[in-house]
């Protein structure tokens, strides 16, 4: 077992936050063309709450190994930076926008989701490689279901990532990298046992396919 995220954290009001330290790649909700939620960035991130509705955030800091031993390795050089904005349209959609540097090359990220209600959360995430055409982009479908008396959770969604687009379409999937993608997800409670669930993933990719089952404990 290794230690991959240790820091510090003070948060405010509205949702505006500090963290320090060797800090998660996300603030909150994962996207799906955001980084690895497993993964993480040596440095600090902040959170400022413009409003309930609107939310600034940057991040500098080192993304570089992709090991967990070396996880909390003293920082050695600056070659992450995010700047991001995320606001609600109204009360049934959200945009995100991102300005990226990571792996020697700058990106544009944007996200739109609609979320009507008693219908799935639709997302349209679209990644520009700057000073280049290459682009990834990636369209989500997030719903529930009643299983064996149950809430299931699943998402699916279809990616295509341009040839060459570099390292950072591993950083958000190590499985598809470049070319056509499909990934199917779901979890669901298990049994009766508190804070444990099951959970099953299809990745299905140009001639590769594969898939996962386990079973997971959220502490706390």
């Amino acid at each position: 077992f290794n230690l991959r995220r240790i820091y510090f954290k003070h948060t405010g009001a509205l949702g505006s936050k500090t963290e320090i330290g060797v800090i998660p790649t996300y603030k909150g909700r994962v996207s799906s063309s955001g980084l690895a939620k497993d993964g993480w960035i040596k440095g600090a991130r902040h959170v400022y709450a413009y409003s309930a509705k609107t939310k600034f955030e940057i991040v500098l800091g080192e993304l570089e190994e992709d090991t967990a031993k070396t996880a909390l390795d003293a920082f050695k050089k600056l070659n992450y930076v995010e700047l991001e904005m995320s606001s609600y349209i109204n009360d049934v959609s959200s945009y995100e926008i991102s300005l990226e540097r990571m792996t020697q090359a700058n990106f544009v990220r944007a996200e739109y989701r609609l979320f009507l209600e008693h219908s799935p959360i639709y997302s349209v995430e679209l990644i520009s490689r700057v000073s280049t055409s290459k682009t990834k982009i990636v369209i989500g479908i997030e719903d529930s279901l009643t299983l064996f008396g149950k809430d299931a959770g699943y998402y699916a969604y279809y990616s295509y990532v341009s040839d060459n687009f570099g390292a950072r379409a591993e950083l958000t999937e190590d499985f598809i990298t470049t070319g056509h993608g499909l990934s199917i997800a779901s979890d669901i409670a298990l049994l009766n046992l508190k804070n444990w669930k099951a959970f099953a993933r299809l990745d299905l990719f140009d001639q590769n396919s594969r898939f996962l089952l386990g079973v997971g404990y959220t502490f706390g």
